[in-house]
């Protein structure tokens, strides 16, 4: 009984997750100023992260953990660096 709640559930989350993406990506083409695009980089970013941790607990192989933290390292690097840029106009002083 337990397997069928968590495989629901699952399911259910990565159907929120699919729109949650979908919103971020809008966010990401149609934001107004560069900071809206900025913010919808980190919540794709972070969207596709738990995605990908939701998708390997339903397949019970630990190489979309590891996937998922490569996505987290490279998502927090190039989010600061957007913003460093957006500050002061250069990433590297």
């Amino acid at each position: 009984m337990s397997t069928v709640i968590l495989s629901w559930a699952l399911l259910l989350s990565q159907l929120c997750l699919g729109a949650a993406l979908l919103c971020a990506t809008w966010r990401l083409i149609a934001g107004p100023r560069a900071q809206d695009r900025i913010l919808g980089l980190d919540t794709l970013y972070a969207t596709m992260m738990m995605l990908f941790i939701t998708f390997g607990i339903r397949t019970g192989t630990s190489i979309y953990f590891e996937a998922a933290l490569v996505i987290a390292l490279l998502g927090f690097v190039s989010s600061v660096a957007l913003a460093k840029f957006l500050m002061r106009g250069e990433v590297i002083e």
